[in-house]
């Protein structure tokens, strides 16, 4: 037998079940439904439904074949959804002492808390799926304690405020709307049109690679007491958040990094933990956000909060589609997939089953929840504070240098790069009195002075070796004389400029050639003859 690809649609009046049947006999459709259970034949074809609620049976039931698409659609009275208060309370009971022959049991894991044991035969992937060593004997308690301890140590200050200066990047993934934006607008705006009556689950559409793997799913019944599905609906929110977070920084696109997002950044996850209520989670999520992945932004986490209770708010429709995904990219990565077997595989099973009131409460319950940088834990506020505090005691360091330049020598001011810098400290120097004494009397170290700061802010001057004054500038490639280039040229000419550092200087600097000029000192002094700075 084959199990027809089908889909599952209802109204205020009837509930429709579209079955694609291609190469089948229209002469032997068997259709059977009472109570929650529907069932329907056609040679090679058979399909059985467990429904969330019984079928009404009113006297209205109706079918048709379409022979082009080779489908049969059935309408039946509608489900009866059975609606319940909810409390999302956690029973709490007194502390007892646990004998100490109780001890050696394995602790529980995996949706529900219904897995142990799992680990023991998979020694070797567990360090690539999970940051908790040894599950099976870890506590619930135990495991948060490492997992706090785990999360203060990854913890990087620097990363941190470098992601909260530079955030270019981070406000162009704030700006991506991921699928359920619109949809979320849509029933939104339905919603205030009709008053509540429009169905969310009518707007959220499965593509044919997602019912493909609805269809490979084994149906289960869980039976949950009220612990454990506190637990089931909790851990949900969490890694629902995990998985706005990466299809946001990814912009919906999958890369090789998506599995180890989701995985890292939910503490169900990656520490199999345990929740008592809904500001643990945004408490514990936000600071795995601020940890270990590229992104760590504050903005972040709250987007993410914020886009998981749209989804909450859409239905399971919703929250299936996006369980889909995230079981597709464990599916395609090892060794992430055995957290497909521990969780995701089993959410996507339950939440077909799920009450929608219950689903509906959980968002409220999120939506009336708060977090702030301080209840992280990580003094994010103080960080930032200290780190304003030194960035504007730089910018008013800057903005006094910048001040007081106009008063250095001209040299710093005539300078036309950055790297003069330590050509103004020079020149600064070089202008005190006693130093102006020291170089009138002594030649070389006037000849080293040239050689320095002033030769190297106007290019054109030099000393060559033989210790004659040159200008390269001005000095042609056949040993004649050319105009300097305008652009190696200081505002109104080189004369000015070195009358100025003459006059400043108080100096007067005389450089004859060798005694015994070379065949280039000779080149080099033809038409020059000596260089001398005015005096006073």
């Amino acid at each position: 037998m084959l199990t027809p690809a089908f889909d599952l649609s209802q109204d205020p009046d009837f509930l429709t079940v579209a079955i694609r049947v291609p190469y089948a006999r229209v002469s032997e459709f068997d259709v059977y439904f009472e109570g929650v259970d529907f069932k329907f034949y056609a040679k090679p074809y058979f399909l059985r439904l467990t429904l969330p609620g019984r079928i009404v049976e009113n006297g209205s039931e109706q079918g048709s074949y379409d022979a082009n698409k080779g489908a049969s659609e059935v309408s039946e009275g509608g489900v009866e959804d059975e609606d319940e208060e909810f409390d999302w309370e956690i029973e709490q009971a007194p502390y007892e002492e646990v004998p100490e022959s109780s001890l050696n049991l394995q602790c529980h894991y995996g949706f529900g808390n219904l897995r142990s044991g799992v680990f023991q035969r998979l020694q070797d992937e567990l360090s690539d799926v999970i940051d908790i060593k040894d599950p099976d004997s870890t506590p619930a308690a135990e495991r948060r304690q490492k997992r706090l301890a785990a999360e203060l140590a990854k913890f990087d200050p620097d990363h941190y405020l470098a992601d909260f200066f530079e955030d270019e990047a981070v406000e162009q993934v704030l700006k991506y709307k991921p699928w359920w934006i619109d949809i979320h607008s849509k029933m939104m705006a339905s919603l205030g049109k009709s008053q509540g009556q429009e169905n969310p689950a009518a707007l959220v559409s499965f593509s044919e690679e997602e019912k493909y793997q609805l269809r490979k799913f084994v149906n289960k019944s869980y039976l949950l007491d009220k612990r454990a599905l506190h637990q089931v609906y909790y851990s949900l929110i969490d890694i629902l958040m995990a998985y706005c977070y990466e299809t946001r920084v990814t912009e919906g696109e999958k890369n090789v990094e998506s599995a180890w997002n989701i995985r890292k950044l939910s503490p169900t996850l990656c520490w199999f933990e345990t929740w008592t209520n809904v500001h643990e989670i945004l408490v514990s999520f936000g600071r795995r956000v601020l940890c270990y992945p590229l992104y760590r932004h504050f903005k972040l986490v709250m987007k993410a909060y914020r886009d998981t209770i749209k989804i909450l708010q859409l239905g399971k429709s919703a929250v299936l589609k996006c369980l889909l995904d995230v079981h597709r990219i464990f599916q395609e990565n090892d060794p992430a997939y055995i957290l497909n077997d521990l969780y995701i595989s089993d959410y996507c099973v339950w939440i077909q089953k799920a009450k929608s009131t219950k689903l509906a409460a959980l968002a409220e319950a999120l939506k009336e929840a708060s977090l702030t940088k301080a209840q992280l834990g990580l003094e994010l506020e103080e960080l930032e504070a200290a780190a304003l505090l030194v960035q504007e005691e730089e910018t008013a360091s800057g903005a006094g240098c910048a001040g007081s330049r106009p008063q250095t020598p001209p040299c710093s001011s005539e300078a036309g790069d950055a790297e003069d810098s330590d050509s103004s400290t020079s020149c600064e120097t070089e202008g005190s009195d006693s130093e102006q004494g020291e170089l009138s009397g002594s030649e070389p170290e006037t000849a080293r002075s040239l050689q320095g700061p002033l030769l190297q802010e106007h290019g054109h001057l030099l000393i060559d070796d033989g210790g004659v004054f040159r200008d390269s500038a001005v000095e042609s490639s056949g040993g004649g004389l050319r105009k300097p280039p305008a652009s190696s040229q200081a505002p109104g000419g080189s004369g000015p400029l070195i009358e100025e550092l003459g006059e400043r200087l108080n100096l007067t600097v005389q450089v004859s050639g060798p005694e015994e000029p070379t065949a280039a000192g000779a080149s080099s002094e033809q038409g020059r003859g000596d260089w001398q700075t005015p005096s006073d």
